[in-house]
């Protein structure tokens, strides 16, 4: 398998959420490249509508905007077992959307067993019983939807798998499918103050050991709020302390561009505050947007 969307390894492909409202994907592929955004999340779509499917993945072609992600968020391993399987079937609905788009990835994560958060912490989710039931629904998904452009991903997690880039390894070696690659957060994988201090470290450990396997990446940035226990907070990139001179260098020596999703802000306005900071120090580092 490759990747669907072609860009040059040499250039930054950065995206994030747009503001526009509009259906038309022709509209919102041409909004992205006037924001100078080179990568986006998939806009909606059922997978059954092959007309808006098709029509998605030749607008943003034309604009040579590639569709990085497909989001599916949901628990796989809720505790209620018609709610699991309902989310299963989700989830296989978005990974077939994302190889019929020819998205980069379908995304989500492992989920966790906490009965009050679909993503919240719980003491089984770094278990064995976690591990292996992840490897399963990464199979079935696999399995089911057969995909032959796009791959399924796993975001990295600070209290579930997976939280490391050796348990990564662990789980990519065990569920055994070639369509089956990583989705790097590295602002998730920060959860502990020596990986806050040494982001830099961290991030050129994840690259050193996943390059390969990265499909699609999260821009966000963290910061420290002093209380009497650890509590870092998502901010605007740039307003924290996350080395975003390694990140962009892992991406850098990649040997295929992949794409740069800024995500969880809320207002246009710091999404482009965001964006100038990643550009301003790709510029520093001769990195060009593509």
């Amino acid at each position: 398998m490759q990747a669907s969307a072609s860009a040059s390894a040499g250039a930054l492909l950065i995206g994030g959420p747009i503001f526009l409202k509009s259906d038309d994907p022709a509209e919102l592929a041409r909004e992205h490249r006037r924001l100078g955004y080179s990568a986006a999340y998939c806009p909606q779509v059922k997978v059954g509508d092959k007309v808006r499917l098709r029509a998605i993945e030749a607008a943003f072609a034309k604009e040579k905007v590639v569709i990085a992600e497909v989001g599916a968020w949901k628990n796989l391993l809720d505790v209620d077992a018609a709610k699991r399987k309902e989310n299963y079937e989700y989830v296989v609905e978005r990974m077939a959307i994302a190889d019929e788009v020819g998205a980069r990835c379908c995304v989500d994560i492992a989920g966790s067993y906490n009965e009050k958060s679909w993503f919240g912490p719980h003491e089984k989710n770094l278990s064995k019983q976690c591990f292996d039931e992840t490897v399963e629904n990464c199979r079935r998904i696999l399995d089911t939807v057969k995909p032959t452009r796009s791959f399924f991903t796993l975001e990295v997690m600070g209290w579930t798998l997976p939280d490391s880039p050796d348990n990564y390894l662990k789980l990519i070696r065990a569920i055994d499918r070639k369509a089956f690659a990583v989705h790097l957060d590295v602002c998730n994988a920060i959860n502990s103050p020596e990986k806050f201090y040494q982001s830099g470290a961290l991030i050129d450990e994840w690259f050193r050991k996943l390059g390969r396997h990265i499909r699609s990446c999260h821009a966000k940035d963290l910061e420290w709020v002093v209380e009497l226990n650890v509590h870092f907070l998502e901010v605007i990139p740039g307003r924290g302390q996350v080395d975003y001179r390694s990140y962009l260098r892992g991406l850098q020596n990649l040997p295929v561009a992949m794409p740069l999703m800024l995500e969880h802000l809320k207002t246009a306005e710091e999404y482009n505050e965001g964006f100038n900071y990643i550009k301003k120090i790709a510029a520093e580092m001769k990195y060009p947007l593509a």
